[in-house]
């Protein structure tokens, strides 16, 4: 047996072997059934989305609702119109571990900045509505790696081999009438 043999070990591990993060803005178009007069408020909600690996980077899809509430008829009406959007954002792998040993990756990808409206307005031409959204993805691929790890030649510790040197001086801050007592209880 080598010195190297005996004294390191090769341990074979799942870890993170690829980091990236991504800000999208995207511009969407609203077609609204009536010429809007006014923006009232918009907000998005019901995100959902799914990453996968793809080559060098990671595929993050999902799709989001977008509602905005305007008024029309010269401001004397008002109506909340709905749109879904899909999207796909390409999140580039910044941290890249060459070392994994299999094909069978994990990704887990967190929205870090929900879609978010950032500015709603009237379209030029007066028709259409357009919305800002911005969103934020961190992703992290996490595959199977192999370390190798010095061994200690004397073993690991063990519990008993600590002492625990407790005086009753780690006790005297502690304060010992924050209960009423039964008998002051019972005067009461």
């Amino acid at each position: 047996m080598s010195f190297f043999e005996r004294d390191y070990r090769e341990i074979i591990t799942k870890a993170v072997c690829g980091k990236g993060k991504k800000f999208t803005e995207a511009t969407n178009t609203i077609s609204p059934s009536h010429r809007p007069t006014s923006i009232l408020g918009c907000w998005v909600i019901n995100h959902i989305y799914n990453a996968k690996k793809k080559g060098d980077h990671v595929e993050v899809t999902g799709s989001y609702d977008i509602n905005v509430w305007y008024s029309y008829n010269d401001n004397t009406k008002t109506e909340v119109v709905t749109e879904r959007v899909n999207y796909c954002d390409h999140v580039r792998l910044s941290v890249k571990d060459e070392n994994c040993i299999s094909d069978d990756l994990e990704v887990v990808a967190k929205a870090v900045q929900q879609p978010n409206c950032l500015e709603c307005k009237i379209a030029a031409q007066g028709q259409k509505m357009v919305v800002e959204v911005e969103r934020e993805f961190i992703v992290d691929v996490i595959g199977e790696t192999k370390l190798c790890v010095k061994v200690d030649p004397n073993g690991c510790g063990k519990d008993d081999d600590y002492e625990y040197d407790l005086s009753s001086d780690d006790f005297s801050d502690i304060e010992t009438d924050f209960l009423p007592s039964s008998s002051s209880s019972r005067e009461e």
